[in-house]
């Protein structure tokens, strides 16, 4: 186990220092309030306590749990906050400033957060995600390594901050990540591990929701008898909020469908193809 910790320090460091970043802790309520100024931005909301008061933070920092900042230049650019479960960490809520989304910064931050989990004998962390983002799909569960177990409808009730404000429900993807395992050790090396969608397809595929030529859900015949299954999502949910509300509803409801019915017909999500397709095996 040192010898993973100490790996695990220098991948995150080293992706860190690519980026001109420095990921650190914060413990000071000034800290916790930039933390919660940020959120904020990030998520369009009308108070910058609406997604996580300061004050939680300082309480949690002071009670060791994850609270960090990254910074490039002394300005904070990302900031993520994670508490302690039933032989866990959970990873509640993880931001980058959108002016420097897709540069690498979230995911220095995780690295960072696997090496702080691992050196605390913490060998799992869980968080939940919006299955339709795609993107944010991709990343946990190859750029990370991480496996989506399970399906929770409605998991936080209504909410009203800018990015999910308007959508139908808050249906989220449970996420585990096992840092100490072969597919997490491999993802920080950077082995992605992309799907073979040729294996995939050779292999007999049913899909169970494809993308229509207009951008709409289309419902498969999905058989469940073991092959590979495809779920589609769409291609930017987020756009679609906001120019089609009611086409971003139906999306919510044809993935939730689908993946609830693959999950309880013994299926497991294996990855997502870059175009934008959720492939589910059995075991």
């Amino acid at each position: 186990m040192d010898e993973l910790i100490a790996e695990a320090k220098e991948v995150a460091t080293a992706a860190a220092t690519r980026l001109g970043i420095t990921v650190r802790e914060l413990r000071e309520p000034a800290a916790h309030e930039d933390v919660a100024q940020l959120f904020g931005r990030i998520w369009r909301t009308d108070s910058p306590n609406q997604l996580l008061d300061a004050r939680m933070m300082r309480a949690l920092s002071y009670a060791g749990n994850y609270v960090v900042g990254a910074f490039r230049d002394d300005v904070m650019i990302g900031a993520a906050v994670a508490f302690f479960g039933i032989d866990h960490l959970h990873s509640h809520i993880t931001g980058v400033d959108p002016a420097t989304q897709s540069r690498g910064a979230g995911h220095a931050i995780k690295l960072h957060q696997r090496a702080w989990a691992l050196d605390r004998h913490i060998e799992s962390v869980h968080w939940t995600f919006d299955p339709l983002v795609r993107r944010n799909a991709y990343f946990n569960l190859h750029k990370l390594g991480a496996r989506a177990i399970k399906y929770l409808p409605d998991f936080y009730g209504r909410m009203t901050d800018g990015i999910n404000a308007g959508d139908a429900t808050s249906d989220r993807l449970y996420i585990q990540w096992d840092v100490a395992s072969p597919e997490a050790i491999a993802a920080a090396a950077g082995d992605t591990r992309e799907i073979n969608m040729q294996a995939v397809y050779a292999a007999g595929a049913e899909v169970a929701l494809a993308r229509d030529d207009f951008g709409r859900p289309n419902p498969g015949k999905a058989v469940h008898d073991g092959r590979p299954l495809l779920v589609a999502v769409p291609l930017d949910i987020e756009a679609m909020r906001g120019t089609d509300p009611p086409l971003a509803v139906a999306w919510r409801r044809e993935v939730g469908d689908a993946l609830c019915a693959a999950f309880d017909s013994g299926y497991r999500i294996v990855g997502m193809a870059r175009d934008g397709w959720y492939v589910m095996e059995t075991d």
